[in-house]
């Protein structure tokens, strides 16, 4: 497959392995409504942010949305957006490898940009994510009124949409719902002002294209007229199906009886419609829209530059989530993912830097919890409630050698222990040295006093009696991985027991 060549390539290839672990520090002063609620709003640079999120959310997220800055060679508040391409490339480049490694295995990624770097970022989402995993790129009209500064009117961005596995995305999306202007082809012929869906029905063409030699019979109408398909097409069913239907009078001969048949389908049964890629104005908003919405939140003195309004981040998470699902956004901007996600019920993670995580971010998903009435507050009936933890970016897990930073806890360094050996997030008690059992192996922790007894018989170090605890608090006799400062038990015994000690620090992997 081809790949993109920029300048920094090499370096910005291999820069993840080289961003550090760090600690998310909870701000409780600035966290929002419930707190139980999981949700998070992280200030800081959102490489090191994603990263920090490895051990705990990889593989798990189901809709990531990020709206990167542009490269339009302008200056904007918020946001340096005045790259030269390759700048751009080298930090879109390592993001995006670990937004992979957080995307869910039936979860889908979708980009927002313009055609200033459209191009190259599906050359290298192509790479990352495979050319085979790609979706599609939905046409958003932007614009409402003609655009005529250019040589061609601006009035439309793009939004790259990749699935970690296409064919569970193609069964598990979700259709978009038919309003009325697109309903009213189904209604009742004896009672056209009928709004009831079970009532309301047209008839769908019983033909499909080719010859197949079971779909090729004869049907006689109750008038007596006898039906064949028409040349070059077969029925859409086999008899036996037919049959069914007719039996069920849901076969429709015409207003005389004398037309084809037709499978009577009524608009409660319609799923939806399969999204397109065409999303016009009218449907998912423009920016005129999104900047109203902005100066209701902000004001127009202290108004976020470049948001997206909420019914086009609405679509998005109706196609790609469910309720109770988790959606990340690492690029939150001035909040608007996350205020959509908090609105339609999934679970969200913000990442945001500089201030205006708390200028912006912070006052617009606090006025969503109590129940704000703007955006698409009224169509999905919002209420208020939920809330969310906000995290700050602290020291890093690892020193410059690798190994552990004083202060760490317990719970941190045992999501490192967990994820280096199993590559799967963390998601045992923090309270017990037993981490968990992965394919086959049982992993412990001796750390930090986590016995609550730091002599070398009842705390750090690995001794017979305490094998014996960790065997019965675990209710495992199989292989066992234990990390401590110190193992009593000689090799021969350790392979004896089935058990693999590892030496901290210096066995614990940084990266």
């Amino acid at each position: 497959m081809p790949i993109l060549d920029w300048m920094t390539r090499g370096e910005d290839v291999r820069a993840v392995a080289h961003v550090p672990y760090r600690l998310l520090e909870a701000v409780p002063g600035l966290d929002g409504g419930n707190v139980i609620s999981g949700n998070m709003l992280i200030q800081g640079d959102n490489l090191d942010a994603l990263k920090a999120l490895l051990p705990y959310y990889k593989g798990a997220v189901k809709c990531i949305y990020i709206d990167p800055p542009y490269n339009t060679k302008s200056a904007f508040e918020h946001y340096d957006d005045n790259l030269e391409h390759s700048q751009w490339l080298a930090m879109m480049y390592p993001r995006l490898v670990l937004l992979r490694d957080l995307l869910a295995e039936d979860g889908s990624i979708w980009v927002s940009i313009d055609d200033n770097e459209c191009h190259y970022l599906k050359v290298i989402m192509d790479e990352i994510f495979g050319r085979k995993n790609f979706i599609a790129s939905p046409v958003w009209q932007k614009r409402y009124s003609r655009e005529n500064r250019g040589a061609i009117g601006d009035v439309h961005e793009y939004i790259v949409v990749y699935a970690k596995t296409p064919a569970r995305f193609k069964v598990d999306r979700n259709r978009l719902p038919l309003d009325e202007k697109q309903a009213k082809i189904y209604r009742d012929p004896n009672n056209p002002q009928e709004r009831d869906p079970e009532k309301r029905w047209r008839g769908l063409p019983m033909t499909a294209q080719g010859y197949r030699p079971n779909q090729m019979y004869e049907i006689q109408a109750p008038n007596g007229r006898v039906h064949r398909p028409p040349e070059g097409r077969c029925w859409s069913m086999i008899e036996s199906e037919f049959k069914v239907l007719e039996n069920n009078g849901r076969i429709y001969w015409g207003r005389d009886g004398n037309a084809q048949p037709s499978v009577i389908r009524y608009l409660a049964e319609v799923e939806g419609m399969t999204p397109w890629t065409w999303w016009p104005h009218e449907e998912v908003g423009h920016t005129d829209e999104s900047k109203k919405e902005s100066n209701i939140l902000f004001g127009a003195e202290v108004s976020f530059g470049t948001p997206k309004p909420e019914r086009l981040l609405q679509r998005i998470l109706h196609i790609a989530s469910n309720p109770g699902d988790l959606v990340l956004d690492s690029f939150l901007g001035s909040g608007t993912t996350a205020a959509v996600a908090q609105k339609m019920g999934r679970r969200w993670i913000g990442i945001e830097m500089g201030d205006h995580a708390e200028t912006h971010c912070k006052p617009r998903l606090d006025k969503v919890i109590a129940g704000e009435q703007g955006g698409i507050s009224k169509m999905v009936e919002w209420a208020g409630g939920g809330g969310y933890r906000f995290y700050r970016l602290g020291a890093a897990v690892f020193d410059a050698d690798g190994h552990i930073t004083d202060g760490i806890s317990f719970a941190t360094l045992a999501a490192h222990v967990w994820f280096s050996e199993t590559g799967t997030p963390f998601t045992g008690a923090a309270g017990t040295p037993i981490l968990g059992v992965h394919d086959g192996m049982a992993y412990a922790l001796l750390y930090n006093g986590i016995l609550g007894d730091r002599s070398v018989s009842g705390g750090n170090v690995l001794t017979t009696a305490l094998l014996a605890r960790l065997r019965e608090a675990s209710a495992w006799g199989g292989p066992m991985t234990v990390y401590g400062e110190w193992s009593k038990l000689g090799a021969a015994r350790l392979a004896e027991e089935g058990v693999i000690f590892k030496q901290t620090p210096y066995d614990v992997r940084a990266r």
